[in-house]
């Protein structure tokens, strides 16, 4: 058979893959080493110096890159990376808990804790900033733009002062407490309030008396309903208690001022209770809103004022039934939000003036009692 010529070995012949690579010898060492026959990467350039980055490399880490273009770089802000994107998420769901509030679910009452304390859900946008600044992301610094758009939009014309002069109705509403300590000093505060109207809440047995021997001279008017009370310096006529819970926690009065009567309400809502089963509850506070609302609707007098301590704010949708058919004196014409509780470092306006058909003028906070309110008073056109 015929023979096959001799061919060599084809391990001899490197495929081009090896062929581009260097060629190395053992040193005295043992170790591989260059022979200095370049390869493809020095051939076109390419090579990276040892302790150098790579600039067509991608980042150690692409979700949170230390650097970014040379522009960028320049400019002192770098690319998102995964802290920058949690930033701007969080920003985007702080706007979107402002601005869609009222659609929270109430379970819990998450709905009205949320309402309540929703103006310090501005303080989250300075906090956001500010990791924004020392990322140097230009990203996550817009995004908090947008939640700061939605707290402005709620709440900037609220912080800006809309008192004025005049009035021909003062009145101050006061939740005087009942661990008050110092019920006559806080009479005597009371009475030099320049009030015409003066309604109190959480009155006891005990101090009751004090509030009507200490007011006396400045207010010939008044009547009390075991927790609730009224003093006027104009006649009062038609008092009655308001059934809005199991026992009177608010009444009605007509006031009858040089310039017509008018239908005044104080009223203290049930209390809200915090507690791991039942979360923020408000069911009974609720309850007593919607019994007031209906009363205050069926009102015949153009004039109306609703006062007292509502135990939520005027944000606050489950009170909507109620607050839907009034106007806040102190949206309309106070400086800022009012708040009035607790008194030593006030949170939340939780005590209200509401008015229907009279104007107000100015709204404003009376300076701390013993109580662990502070008093509230608005001036109103008739």
């Amino acid at each position: 058979m015929p023979s096959t010529p001799h061919r060599p070995d084809a391990a001899v012949h490197a495929a081009p893959a090896v062929q581009a690579g260097p060629a190395v010898h053992t040193g005295p060492t043992g170790h591989a080493e260059p022979t200095g026959h370049a390869g493809p990467a020095a051939r076109t350039g390419s090579a990276v110096p040892a302790g150098s980055v790579d600039p067509k490399a991608g980042p150690s880490d692409p979700a949170d890159p230390p650097g970014g273009d040379a522009r960028s770089r320049r400019a002192g802000w770098i690319p998102a990376g995964r802290s920058d994107r949690l930033i701007a998420v969080s920003a985007l769901w702080g706007a979107l808990l402002m601005w869609l509030h009222a659609q929270v679910p109430n379970g819990f009452g998450l709905g009205s804790l949320l309402e309540t304390f929703l103006p310090w859900a501005g303080l989250g946008v300075p906090v956001l900033l500010a990791f924004a600044v020392v990322r140097r992301s230009r990203f996550a610094a817009v995004a908090v733009v947008v939640p700061a758009v939605a707290w402005v939009s709620l709440f900037g014309g609220v912080v800006v002062d809309k008192t004025s002069a005049g009035g021909d109705l003062v009145v101050v509403t006061h939740n005087v407490g009942e661990a008050n300590r110092e019920p006559g000093r806080t009479a005597r505060a009371l009475a030099l309030s320049g009030a015409d109207v003066l309604a109190l809440e959480e009155l006891s047995s005990k101090t009751a008396p004090v509030y009507e021997r200490e007011l006396a001279a400045n207010f010939p008017y008044h009547s009390v309903h075991q927790g609730v009370g009224l003093w006027s310096t104009y006649p009062l006529r038609d008092v009655e208690p308001v059934p809005i819970m199991p026992w009177t926690r608010a009444v009605r009065a007509t006031v009858h001022t040089p310039k017509g009567p008018v239908a005044v309400f104080a009223a203290h809502l049930a209390s809200v209770r915090v507690s791991p089963a039942g979360g923020f509850a408000t069911a009974r506070r609720n309850e007593a809103g919607r019994n007031l609302a209906e009363v205050v609707r069926a009102e015949r007098l153009p004039r109306v004022v609703v006062v007292g301590d509502f135990n939520g704010t005027g944000e606050d949708t489950a009170l909507r039934p109620l607050t839907s058919q009034l106007r806040s004196a102190q949206g309309e014409a106070g400086a800022g939000f009012g708040f009035t509780w607790p008194a030593s470092f006030p949170l939340v306006r939780i005590d209200q003036i509401f008015v229907r058909g009279v104007s107000p003028v100015s709204s404003w906070s009376l300076p701390a009692t013993g109580s662990d309110h502070l008093p509230v008073a608005a001036s109103l056109r008739l």
